[in-house]
């Protein structure tokens, strides 16, 4: 009798409806592939007035015309600064004077403060992201996309698959980076 059960997995991957990560694109098991692009952020508040309410009205007319579902993704990635700690702690070894030994000291205190747990120092993303099955029509609404925010003055480019990767891990784990290394006995 229990050999007719169906066994229900406790693993998370098992459950979701995802195929494959690849492309900048999720391939979920209804066929269709969840897509879209990344915008780099831009602070138009230390612009003048007129240009603030241009960018504004431009993004208005840029939501207004797309005619599909989507979703505005606002997302924190940590900072990891610890490639430049490690250049500092090198420049400070490497360095003789006395005046720029104790600048690089500074310099590392500082960052040592930042990537403590009190600043929690993130870099915000943002995404757009759609779902469509027909890859003629993401491409389609992807070069749209990125030519409209052009048009409004913004960078904006396809998603990656880290970025992919990055947001579901946002979403299932409230935001919070897991990092698993290997164990050893």
């Amino acid at each position: 009798m229990a050999k007719n059960k169906k066994e229900i997995s406790k693993y998370t991957e098992d459950w979701l409806p995802i195929r494959n990560i690849a492309n900048g694109m999720i391939q979920l098991d209804s066929g269709e592939y969840l897509t879209g692009i990344k915008i780099a952020p831009k602070n138009i508040f230390i612009l003048d007035q007129g240009a603030q309410d241009n960018i504004i009205f431009q993004l208005q007319t840029f939501y207004n015309m797309i005619d599909y579902e989507f979703w505005i993704i606002i997302a924190d990635r940590p900072v990891d600064i610890n490639m430049y700690i490690s250049e500092l702690q090198l420049l400070y070894r490497q360095n003789p004077n006395p005046v720029a030994r104790k600048i690089i000291m500074q310099d590392m205190n500082k960052a040592n403060l930042f990537m403590s747990a009190e600043y929690n120092v993130v870099d915000t993303e943002y995404f757009i992201l759609f779902k469509e099955k027909r890859m003629e029509v993401i491409q389609k609404r992807l070069h749209n996309l990125i030519s409209a925010l052009a048009n409004c003055g913004l960078n904006s480019s396809q998603v990656s698959n880290e970025d992919m990767r990055m947001l579901l891990d946002n979403f299932f784990n409230g935001g919070i980076a897991t990092n698993f290394g290997t164990v050893m006995a």
